[in-house]
């Protein structure tokens, strides 16, 4: 093996299967993906959820994370947010010519370990090779299987007017630890990703309450454009409190400086749930036991005014409009 990426590690010659089976699939190795067949082989029973993602963050090793632990987290925490429990997921590397392969090597522990903590098995994948300036170092694409519990029925189209919003934790996090490794920003405090694996945290929400009507992880577009998405799925409206949304004072004042709102920046650990008002309280008390949910917060609550628009109560008293997103503030944040 050489000690960089060459484009003949995408010929599917020699280099390639050296590549795939001492660098690819020995860390990841489980019975579904040594099998090294075109496709990987399961039986699953009941309602299925599938999806798929690809990562295109910059750079691709940043505080509290890299490309591959975001990769992982970030597919199984889309099944999660249905309610499903995720299997299997794919994984395909888009590399560009000239990567060390330490660093790809890293990534790969880091899948490892992360699908290891999600209980998920990396069972099928593919690997391409481009020129050099043709992509930005790696790109991954994901694609995850999990199995919907019957009766569940969890969907950003259920929210019903009355129902408490969960917040699981500071918002803001991984956007900004991102963008300070990028632009060498330095803060007195050390900030870091939350990428984490939310589908333990989801079990336990779901044995507390049968009533969780919706849940999403508010990624790119932050926290204001999940909670628009939902309302106008949903057609409620939405309203929440500025002063009950935890934000990190690191992240608040880096986004002060850089003239950011935190309602917009990314999150790749935390999770957005509308519930049954009878049962917010018990599935906040659950949530705050568990380790990616201690700074769990109700912020506010779903109206059958206002149908499709989010407002926030301020810290002053007054309301505003909390708007979509129209631009990025901050590409290739995932």
């Amino acid at each position: 093996m050489t000690e960089r990426i060459l484009l003949a590690h995408g010929s599917g010659g020699r280099l390639a299967h050296d590549l795939i089976e001492k660098v690819l699939v020995k860390p990841l190795s489980n019975p579904l993906l040594d099998r090294l067949d075109d496709s990987a082989v399961f039986s699953c029973s009941g309602r299925l959820a599938f999806t798929t993602d690809s990562y295109v963050v910059n750079p691709i090793f940043f505080p509290g994370g890299d490309i591959g632990r975001l990769a992982v987290c970030g597919t199984v925490n889309d099944l999660s947010m249905v309610g499903a429990k995720p299997l299997y997921l794919s994984l395909a590397f888009i590399i560009e010519e000239g990567l060390a392969l330490d660093e790809l090597e890293r990534v790969l522990l880091s899948v490892q370990a992360a699908a290891q903590e999600a209980e998920v098995q990396i069972v099928t994948g593919d690997t391409k090779v481009v020129n050099k300036g043709s992509a930005d170092r790696l790109f991954i694409n994901t694609s995850g299987v999990g199995v919907v519990p019957e009766g569940m029925d969890i969907s950003g189209s259920n929210a019903q007017p009355g129902d408490k919003l969960i917040l699981s934790g500071t918002i803001g996090d991984h956007g900004i630890a991102v963008l300070s490794q990028r632009e060498g920003l330095g803060f007195t405090t050390k900030l870091e990703s939350d990428c984490a694996p939310l589908n333990g945290l989801v079990v336990e929400m779901m044995a507390a309450s049968k009533r969780i009507h919706a849940m999403r992880d508010p990624t790119r577009g932050g926290l204001a454009t999940t909670l628009n998405e939902l309302a106008a799925q949903s057609k409620v409206g939405i309203k929440i409190e500025e002063e009950k949304v935890p934000v990190r004072d690191e992240v608040r004042g880096a986004c002060e400086m850089l003239g950011i709102d935190p309602l917009y920046v990314a999150n790749e650990g935390k999770l957005v749930a509308i519930v049954h008002p009878e049962d917010a309280e018990a599935v906040l008390r659950t949530m705050r036991q568990h380790r990616y949910g201690k700074n769990a917060a109700i912020i506010g609550e779903v109206r059958a005014d206002h149908p499709g628009r989010v407002v926030m109560k301020t810290t002053l008293g007054a309301s505003r409009i909390v708007d979509m997103l129209v631009g990025d503030p901050l590409p290739r944040i995932c």
